[in-house]
C-alpha cells in the first residue's frame, strides 16, 4: 500500500525544520579541515576476467587520511577521456565485484564505485575499514556518535564521497569537465552530498535518496534503517532533540539546496526505507534544473534497470 500523503500534497511538500545556522560553516570547516591529508590515489590494474573493460582497484586517503576502496571500470576501447559516472552505493552494501558493476562502463563511460567505509557485509562484501571508535549506538551505522556531529558516523562517510571525486578526477582517461554523481538510496543521498559541496559537478542523478528530512522519515516509517533512529531514541528517552540537532548537518535536503547542476531524481510511492515525502523534501528544495520520475507501484527498489537507463541517457544528454 502507498505510506505517504497523496501525490499532490507531495509536490507541494516542504520539510518544516530549518537547517543549522552554521551548516555552511560547518561543512567549509570540514573540508578545509580534511584537505590536509593528501589523497595519494593509487590505481592497480585488476584481471576480473571482463574482456571488454578495463578494471583498476582505486585506494584513496578519504577523512582523516584512512584508506578507502573503490573501482575504476573504463571501456578497453576508447578514444580520448571519457565522461565519469561516480557512483555511492546503498546502506550496508560494499563495493562488491567489479562484474557486478557493468552497465556504465558499457555504456561508453568511465564508472567509479566508491566502497563505503565500514559497511559491506548486509549486501555485497566492501573492502574498507572505519578505524575511528564510536560511543553507544544501534545494530547499524545511523546512530553512531549521533549526538556529536564531529564524531558522526556520516561526518566520515560524506567527506570520502567529496574527496572520491577529487581522487578518480586524477585518472587520464577521466575528463574532469563531464562528472555525473548517481547512486540509490544511501548512495542517492551521497550523489546529493557531491553535488551540493562541489561546484564540478555537471549531473546529480539521485534514485530514492535516503538521508533525507529525518524527523519526517521517523513519523513515517519504522521500517529498517529508520528503525535505529527509533530504537536508539527509544532507549535515550531525553536526548532526542540532541540527536536531532546532529542529524541536521547531515540531511541530504540541505546539500539539494546547494546544488545547482541538473537533477534527475526518483521516487517509489509504496517505499517504505525512503519514503516519498522525504524524497519529495530533497526534490523540492533542489536548487538546480529538475526532473521527477515517478513509480507509483512500486517500493524501494523503484524503477529497478529502468533506473539504469534512466541515468545512461542523461549522461549522454550532458556530454552531447
Amino acid at each position: 500500500m502507498r505510506v505517504d500523503l497523496p501525490l499532490e500534497q507531495l509536490q507541494r511538500f516542504e520539510y518544516p525544520h530549518p537547517e543549522p545556522a552554521d551548516f555552511g560553516a560547518f561543512w567549509s570547516r570540514t573540508l578545509r579541515e580534511q584537505a590536509g591529508h593528501p589523497l595519494e590515489p593509487r590505481f592497480e590494474p585488476v584481471d576480473a576476467l571482463i574482456t571488454t573493460l578495463q578494471v583498476y582497484d582505486l585506494t584513496f586517503r578519504g577523512y582523516a587520511g584512512d584508506d578507502v576502496r573503490g573501482w575504476l571500470l573504463l571501456p578497453r576501447e576508447r578514444t580520448g577521456p571519457l565522461p565519469l559516472v561516480v557512483e555511492y552505493l546503498g546502506y550496508g552494501s560494499g563495493r562488491g565485484h567489479p562484474i557486478e558493476s557493468l552497465a556504465y562502463a558499457s555504456a561508453g563511460f568511465a564508472h567509479a564505485v566508491m566502497d563505503s567505509r565500514g559497511q559491506g557485509s548486509s549486501v555485497r562484501p566492501g573492502d574498507t575499514a572505519d578505524p575511528h571508535g564510536a560511543g553507544p549506538s544501534a545494530p547499524g551505522f545511523l546512530t553512531r556518535d549521533i549526538l556529536d556531529p564531529e564524531r558522526y558516523y556520516y561526518r566520515r562517510l560524506y567527506t570520502d564521497a567529496y574527496r572520491f571525486v577529487d581522487a578518480v578526477a586524477t585518472h587520464e582517461a577521466v575528463d574532469r569537465d563531464r562528472i555525473a554523481v548517481t547512486g540509490r538510496s544511501q548512495g542517492g543521498a551521497l550523489a546529493l552530498v557531491a553535488a551540493g559541496l562541489r561546484d564540478d559537478v555537471r549531473l546529480a542523478v539521485p534514485h530514492v535518496p535516503f538521508l533525507s528530512a529525518f524527523r519526517r522519515a521517523v513519523e513515517v516509517t519504522d521500517h529498517s534503517p529508520h528503525s535505529e533512529i527509533l530504537k536508539w531514541l527509544a532507549a535515550h528517552r531525553t536526548s532526542a532533540d540532541e540527536a536531532f540537532a546532529t542529524l541536521a548537518y547531515f540531511d541530504a535536503v540541505s546539500f539539494a539546496r546547494r546544488a545547482t547542476c541538473p537533477g534527475r531524481f526518483c521516487v517509489a510511492l509504496h517505499d517504505v526505507v525512503s519514503p516519498p515525502s522525504t524524497v519529495f523534501a530533497a526534490y523540492n528544495a533542489y536548487a538546480g534544473p529538475k526532473e521527477l520520475t515517478v513509480w507509483p507501484y512500486n517500493g524501494h527498489e523503484a524503477g529497478g534497470p529502468e533506473d539504469l537507463l534512466r541515468t545512461i541517457r542523461a549522461v549522454r544528454e550532458l556530454v552531447s
